[in-house]
Order: structure tokens, then sequence, then C-alpha cells
């Protein structure tokens, strides 16, 4: 078969995995909704240089990934479709991209097997539908390094530096420094191990450092042309600040124990993570090329993991990164299991058993609970929860039948491992493909049913309506994405949250204002259910409607 078209079918599949029904659920609150809307509200303000939120500044994150949006938005239209697009559209280049540097690195059979698994584990096949900033972030991560490990062997040592460069510059303009210290963290362990530079030259480091700081150079530059330069010394220091915060404090209520990522890869990840407990201390390959990338890999591996398991605010996709590096580790155990005379450690079978098969319980349970949820609702402690698990979302115990289903095929396949690996892995490959879209398509609406569809719903009844709308007591980036809400005309509203020692945190709406100021339009407020007491009690709020944990009120008098 002809290269191109090994290519081709590779990118055919990213397209037919990752690009349709992206808008069959609304964003999710908040990190979705909060990108999406910064790059609305760009549309809106025809401000293409500074992300805003609420149209103030926004200092949390640079503007690529927001550009990105924005120029899906002018082509589908503001809505869910377009700001999920980006990423899905990354998601296929990824998959080429993993074919290219598997089938270069080391052989197609590598390089088939790295794509099948990448779309075949649960995150990041998840990841690929979502509006959220990390997979982009990830991606140019992960060719920088690649660039890197390239310098070291190829000819044409400045162009892979000056790659290299641009590309880490490219993922700080997309997130911010956070790829720089992954960058200098992973390179120092990189000469730790190998007990020098090993062939990298400084001149060569050099132009990598330069070349990483013109993206977020040339934007700044052009911002600071725009506003001047107190916004750009402004932006600098708040966005410092706040990356300050992420990882000192367990910022938004994300806190969580030191082991919280090793358990979100070893089941977010399967069944990739798994084979990583097949790995030996006997090298797979003399091929120095392949052997200098896995070293690479197992770097960027371990030094994500351990930073992000450090820092004080847990958030699932914090270790997204692991990603790439894990599925390329994974897929090397694999060849070795179906091309070379390796056999399955009996371990690692067993994790295969376990961790799958709790997987597939849990699919099958999911629609017994909702069934039942009335009898959970005794041994439910959370108002809020309670209240959620009071929406009308139509469950039948056929649907069990994807996690029996998916139960079975785990076992079957793993059964047929034991007298031809190479089929049994594509059979759990394959079943593991269906039931990820299985699980978007059919369960992922109905779990958003439960956890936002009301408060959703209650935000887009404003929509084209010249009202205040507002949450209390919670954050929330809904509210303004959900009714498309308009720069507002009355200074009064503009304010910002604070931290416990008067640190200002994110722009949001001036509820206090809101509340009992002299308003020049319609108020209409939305809290959960806990704080409802507190809010009844205010003798200017009128409860307008209650669902599914969430309350809604007007205000009475202006």
């Amino acid at each position: 078969m002809p290269g191109y078209l090994r290519y081709t079918i590779v990118a055919i599949v990213g397209c037919l995995l990752f690009l349709p029904f992206l808008g069959q659920v609304h964003l999710f609150d908040w990190d979705e909704v909060n990108f999406a809307e910064c790059a609305r509200e760009m549309i809106v303000s025809k401000d293409y240089l500074r992300a805003q939120i609420d149209f103030m500044p926004f200092w949390e994150k640079p503007p690529f990934f927001i550009w990105m949006q924005v120029l899906s938005m002018k082509l589908f239209g503001i809505g869910e479709y377009a700001a999920r697009f980006p990423n899905a559209l990354t998601g296929v280049i990824t998959l080429v991209t993993l074919y290219h540097i598997g089938k270069r690195i080391a052989n197609e059979k590598v390089a088939a097997w790295w794509v099948l698994l990448y779309t075949a584990t649960w995150l990041p096949a998840f990841y690929f539908k979502s509006g959220i900033i990390d997979p982009v972030f990830n991606f140019f991560i992960f060719i920088a390094f690649y660039q890197v490990h390239l310098l070291r062997f190829a000819s044409q040592k400045i162009l892979h530096s000056l790659l290299a460069g641009l590309f880490l510059g490219m993922a700080v303009l997309t997130k911010g420094p956070v790829a720089i210290l992954v960058a200098i963290l992973s390179f120092g362990t990189y000469i730790i191990i190998n007990k020098g530079l090993a062939g990298y030259k400084l001149k060569h480091l050099f132009i990598i450092v330069v070349c990483a700081l013109i993206p977020m150079f040339l934007w700044l530059c052009a911002a600071i042309a725009a506003h001047g330069i107190p916004y750009g010394t402004w932006f600098i220091t708040e966005f410092i600040s706040y990356q300050g915060r992420l990882f000192s404090t367990g910022d938004a209520d994300h806190g969580g124990p030191f082991y919280y990522h090793f358990v979100v890869l070893l089941f977010g990840c399967f069944p990739a993570s798994v084979f990583l407990f097949q790995y030996t201390r006997k090298r797979i390959t003399h091929n120095l090329l392949t052997h200098d990338f896995t070293r690479w890999m197992w770097i960027l591996f371990g030094v994500v993991l351990i930073l992000f398991s450090i820092v004080k605010t847990k958030i699932v996709h914090y270790s997204s990164l692991c990603y790439f590096p894990l599925t390329y580790l994974a897929a090397l155990q694999i060849y070795r299991l179906g091309h070379e005379q390796f056999r399955l450690k009996t371990p690692v079978k067993i994790a295969l058993l376990s961790i799958g098969s709790l997987l597939a319980l849990l699919i099958a349970v999911i629609p017994v609970a909702g069934i039942n949820k009335n009898k959970l609702v005794p041994f439910i402690e959370d108002p809020f929860a309670v209240g959620n698990l009071a929406a009308n979302v139509h469950w039948r115990y056929a649907e069990c039948a994807w996690g029996i289903l998916y139960l079975a095929g785990i076992w079957v396949a793993i059964l047929m491992m034991n007298n031809n690996f190479r089929k049994g892995m594509i059979t759990l490959c394959v079943i593991q493909v269906i039931i990820i879209q299985v699980s978007v398509l059919h369960f992922t609406p109905k779990i958003e049913a439960y956890s936002q569809n009301a408060a959703i719903e209650y935000f887009k009844s404003f929509e084209g309506k010249d009202v205040y709308v507002q949450p209390l007591g919670y954050k929330s980036y809904a509210n303004l994405f959900y009714t498309k809400k308009l720069p507002g005309t009355d200074s009064n509203y503009n304010s910002f949250r604070t931290d416990k020692e008067g640190r200002k945190l994110e722009p949001i709406a001036n509820e206090r204002w809101l509340l009992s100021g002299e308003i020049d339009k319609p108020a209409y407020f939305i809290c959960k259910i806990q704080d409802k007491t507190k809010y009844n009690s205010l003798p200017q709020l009128l409860q307008i409607g209650e669902k599914n944990g969430f309350v809604f009120y007007m205000r009475k008098n202006n």
C-alpha cells in the first residue's frame, strides 16, 4: 500500500471519530464555556488582541486557542460545535503525526499500534471532542520534544532548533509558561541520565530559547500597541500571579491527594496504561534513534506526572500531556508482544481483566442507578446532588447491555490474546473505540441532563433579552455564553472576585450592586438549592422557579 494512502486512511479515521456530533451536548462549565465565551466576546467586541470575560480583561490564558475558536465560530457560527471543532481537527492532525513519528522512529507496525491505541484509550478520545485548551497545548509541546530529539541526530540542526523553539513558543502562547517549565525539567533530567549534553550544543539550545519567546513576544507587542504599555505590564503581572496560585494552592476547590493523577491515568488511559507494567529492563531495540526517543518519552511521562502530583490544584486534564508518552510506550510493548517472542505477563493480564471489568460494570450500573435513583437519595447528604437526581432522564434496563457487552468483549479479547495476541489486541481496541463512541453519544447527554442542563436552559431563555442574569453563590460562565450577553453600559456592573488576602482573581459581575443597587435593567438570578434559604431571606428577590437543584429568582424592584 502506498505511503500516502496509509496517511489518508489515518486522517479519514480521525475525521470519522472526532468531527461528528460535537454539538450534541451543551458546553460544560467551567473550562469549556470559559474559553468559548472568550472567543465569542472577541467576535462581539472585535478586539482580537486580548481575551475578555464579561467584557473585562481576562489574564488566566494567552489567546492562541481562543483565536482558533474565533476562526471556527466565523466558519460554523457561535455554538458548541464551533467551540469544540479546533480540538477535533487537532485530533485528526495528531493521529497523522503519531503515525509519521512512529514510522520514522521505529517502524510502520509500531506506528499503527500507536494510532490504534490512541483512538482506543478513554481520555485522549474524549478530549478531542471537548472545547478545552489542553489537546492543542499538548500537541505543540510533544512536537517540540520530537524536534529536540531529532536535533541530536539530524544534519539540519539549525532547522530543528528553530522548529523546537517555535513549537514550544506556540505552546506558551496557547496556555502559558508551564510549557517552558516542563521543557526545562525534562531536558535537565535528560542531561543527568546521559551524564552530559549528549551531543547537544549550547548554540542550538540558545536558538530554541530565543525562538520559544517569539510567539508570546509578538502577541504582547501587538496587544501593547493596541491597548498601551499598562495593559502589557498588567497582563504579565496578573498572569504570573495566577500561575503561582495554581501551583501553591488548591485553587477553585480542586484539591486532591498526591496520587490523584496516578489513578486518573491508570483508569482514564485504559487499556494503554496497563501495558506500562509489561516493561522490562531489556532494551527493546538496538536502534539508537528508537532508544533515544523512548528515553525522552519516559522522561516526559515522569516529569509531567510528578510535577502535577506536586501541584496543589488537581484537575483531570493537568496530566493530559502524559497521553503521548504513555500510549507510545504502551505501543512499543504491544509491538513486542505481537511481533516478537514475548509473552503477556500474568499481572498485566490480571490488570486488564480487573480494570476493564470494573469500567464495564460501571457502565452497566449507570442505567440501573438512573432508574432507581429514589432509592439512592437517603444515602446522599448533598442537597444539590439530590436536586440533580430529580432531573427527568429516561433510562431503560436494556441500556445495561452496553456495559454487559463491553464486559464480554474484554474477556473474549483477553482470552484471544493467549493464542494470538495481535488478534486479541485488535479486538480489544475495536471494542474500546465502539464503547467510547457509545459513551460520548448516548451516556454523556444523559449525565449532562443531571448536572447542568436546568441551569443552561434557564440561561438560554434570556437570549436576546436586555436583562442581567447572574449566578449567586457559585461560579459560572454559562450565563454569559448562553444568554449571548452584550457589553454593559453601567460601570457599577464591573467587579473582580478576590481571594482571602484581597488579591484580584477573575472578573465577575458586581453581585452586591445587582442585588441592591440602582440597576439600569431587570435582573434575574440563579443559585444552588443549598443556598435557597439565604437568598429567600432577601426581600428584594422573588423566587420564580426551581429545577434539578437550581433555584431561580428575579429582583422585584429597581
